[in-house]
């Protein structure tokens, strides 16, 4: 059974079997297993902002592998031993996009929201799976090696397990995929799942047992990895010989526990524990009854923390040796996880430059953001709010101090002593405050802000992969980049006042193109009213047309934009292809993608006939462009709803606000009631919008043009 999707387990005590679920939730918090198996309820620990889309998007898995197996367009594409994976990829979700995904969103249009989550998890499993069918394609032959790589799909496992009072205990569930790696020469079972897990450590006992089973059945070694697709593609993998040193030996342990929770009986004492985890209190789905049935039976209701029994001893000794592993694991899964997302090994070596600093450096760090945690815990309580302080981290820019509010104390009361902070700290701006899972992150300006510089995070050299873009760097030190071959980020809306950076962050995203594309594949059109953004770029060869400085021209610029499109489409009907990707696979004369920035767009909407020309192009681009290698980046200060109408947002998916002049500005470029980039620091300090996450970064610093690299 899938912990993301709706599930009935009605087993009482008595009964034979444990489903796996089970077992994931007695680990994260036995409170609630008793709890479940006595009445029933929701077992599920998904964060406030997850959407419930579980479900659906593990059909959606089942749909995409049967579909690869069953088609030949899937088993050409496998045809060469030397296939790109981002070719293959690429084809792949195009494919299942038409064949399946397409007639699944005309269905469920009521969905829309959930369905772009959904297709951009899916984008970048698929990413994945053409990773390992490449991989594997160097070990058989191409129309065998999807079958032998996609071994199975949703089946349901039995297992007898002798637990060490000799008693037996069945164990069911249902696992996601299994898949096997010839390169390791290992079976693998995966785990899928759409939201970041709050226990880690339970998500891998649930993958454990699936591997454990699985081997007992086959008689081999059979690896495990659990897939968090959203909010950001991420990979945690265990081998058979890690688990069958930790968690498998744990497994009959837990068993056993689970039993001897199910068969206490109140008033008796020596209760089931709670969570060791208070965190998990706040996104609990049986909070309430949590709290009123053990408090009214056991006489007092243990806070998460409290030791209860051995049997709390014991399982906070089984959490922690599945803690361990996951941390032993993590800096290989991160680095391969990294590898995904196509950053090359330079980038992300150089990328540390902004984070690796002396010890003297990092002591100094920690100390800082010390004290301001705790000074926030003190003007916080001053204001009779409870908190805890929960660490902090430092970014360029800012300092995210994370605080878990006491029981009882609403977010809503520190979200309303925004001001109030801005005064007692000393700080020029507002700090930003938002609940995170299982805690509130506030962000404070850096007294010593460092600058992001272009050259530590991206170097020259020529790439065929999709295209991609700099956004900006994270909490972590590592660049943010947006494909615009991906449906969600294919065209983007930037908007940011005098001071915030716009330009600087435009050029930084131009440079990002050019370093690594050549102009034999990409073309740049350049819009440039105020003559200041671009200067150095004007005899570039990466030119589609010379620099645009006047509105009659910015109209006939995209009017050719438009005509280029359709003559695309006239070319792929020909040739019989979707699109720009398979059409250059076919023909010997390649198409180069097409990048149009449209700085200072504004003030091109004065007049009403080149504002409805040009909106009209834009909504033309914006709906059918990407499949045509053309995209849009439109840029302007006064983001006002007169300018940026509801016509050219709805065609801009992407979305990167730097600081804005009002809180009405940050919700016409973010949408929703996303006020806070308003409250940005300026010079790059930026929110980038993916769907329905928000991520705060600082943009890449081009402090001068050097394109020497195109010869």
């Amino acid at each position: 059974m899938k912990q993301d999707r709706p599930e009935q387990t009605t087993m009482k005590t008595g009964e034979t079997s444990f489903s796996v679920t089970n077992v994931r939730v007695a680990t994260e918090c036995p409170r609630l297993f008793y709890l479940h198996q006595q009445f029933g309820g929701k077992t599920m620990f998904i964060p406030s902002d997850a959407a419930g889309i579980g479900t659906i998007f593990h059909q959606l898995c089942e749909q995409f592998v049967a579909l690869a197996k069953q088609r030949s367009e899937f088993t050409v594409l496998l045809a060469s031993a030397d296939a790109n994976v981002e070719e293959v990829a690429s084809r792949m979700q195009q494919l299942f996009y038409q064949l399946a995904f397409y007639a699944y969103m005309e269905t469920a249009t009521e969905m829309a929201s959930e369905l772009t989550q959904i297709w951009q998890g899916l984008t970048a499993l698929i990413k994945r799976w053409a990773h390992l069918l490449v991989s594997n394609r160097r070990y058989c032959n191409f129309w065998e090696v999807i079958s032998k790589t996609f071994i199975a799909t949703e089946q349901r496992l039995t297992h007898p397990f002798v637990l060490p009072d000799r008693a037996r205990q069945e164990v069911v569930g249902d696992f996601d995929g299994l898949i096997y790696d010839f390169e390791r020469d290992r079976l693998c079972v995966v785990d899928y799942k759409t939201y970041a897990p709050a226990d880690p450590s339970a998500q891998l006992i649930q993958v454990a047992l699936y591997s454990y089973t699985i081997g007992q059945q086959k008689q081999v070694p059979v690896d495990a990895a659990v897939y968090c697709v959203l909010p950001e593609f991420k990979i945690r993998e265990y081998s058979w010989e890690q688990l069958s040193e930790t968690v498998h030996q744990l497994i009959p342990h837990k068993l056993q526990q689970m039993r001897q929770w199910l068969n206490w009986k109140p008033p008796q004492p020596d209760p089931p524990p709670p969570t060791t985890q208070s965190h998990l209190c706040e996104i609990c789905p049986q909070q309430q009854k949590c709290q009123t049935f053990f408090a009214s039976r056991v006489g007092t209701a243990h806070h998460p923390g409290e030791s209860t029994t051995n049997h709390r001893q014991e399982s906070s000794a089984q959490q922690g040796s599945a803690k361990a592993l996951i941390t032993t694991n993590s800096s290989a899964q991160q680095g391969s996880a990294k590898a995904l997302t196509t950053n090359s090994s330079a980038q992300q070596g150089s990328a540390k430059a902004l984070t690796t600093n002396s010890s003297a450096q990092q002591g100094s760090a920690k100390a800082l953001t010390t004290n301001v945690g705790e000074q926030l815990v003190k003007i916080l309580e001053s204001f009779n709010i409870g908190v805890d302080y929960l660490g902090a981290a430092v970014g360029p820019a800012f300092i995210r101090v994370k605080l878990k509010p006491h029981l009882g104390v609403k977010v809503v009361s520190l979200l309303n002593r925004t001001e109030d902070l801005q005064v007692q700290l000393g700080i020029a701006s507002r700090p930003l405050i938002k609940s995170q899972a299982g805690y509130v992150s506030v962000d404070l300006p850096r007294p010593d802000r460092e600058v992001a510089q272009f050259s530590d995070y991206i170097q020259p050299g020529e790439t065929l992969e999709s295209v991609r873009i700099a956004i900006g760097v994270n909490l972590d030190g590592k660049l943010v980049e947006a494909d615009l071959s991906d449906p969600n980020t294919c065209h983007f809306l930037v908007g940011g006042t005098t001071g915030s950076g716009k330009s600087e962050f435009l050029r930084s995203l131009l440079l990002s193109l050019l370093v690594r594309h050549s102009p034999a594949h990409l073309k740049i059109a350049l819009v440039d009213p105020k003559r200041v953004t671009f200067p150095e770029f004007e005899r570039m060869p990466w030119l589609y047309s010379p620099v645009v400085k006047d509105p009659d021209r910015a109209i006939e610029l995209m009017a050719e934009l438009v005509a280029e499109m359709e003559f695309r489409y006239q070319l792929f009907e020909s040739a019989s292809c979707a699109d720009i990707n398979a059409y250059n696979l076919k023909s010997v004369k390649q198409l180069p993608r097409i990048v149009c920035i449209f700085d200072e767009y504004a003030d091109f909407m004065a007049e009403k006939e080149s504002r409805t020309e040009l909106e009209q192009s834009i909504k033309r681009l914006g709906a059918m462009a990407r499949a045509a290698g053309i995209h849009l980046i439109v840029a302007t200060q006064r983001p006002e709803a007169k300018v940026v109408t509801p016509i050219v947002r709805s065609n801009l998916p992407g979305r990167v606000a730097l600081r804005t002049a009002s809180e009405a500005d940050s919700v016409i470029i973010l949408g929703g009631k996303q006020t806070a980039a308003a409250y940005l620091l300026g010079k790059g300090d930026l929110l980038y919008q993916v769907g329905s996450q928000l991520q705060r970064l600082q943009s890449l610093l081009t402090q001068t043009v050097d394109l020497s690299f195109e010869s």
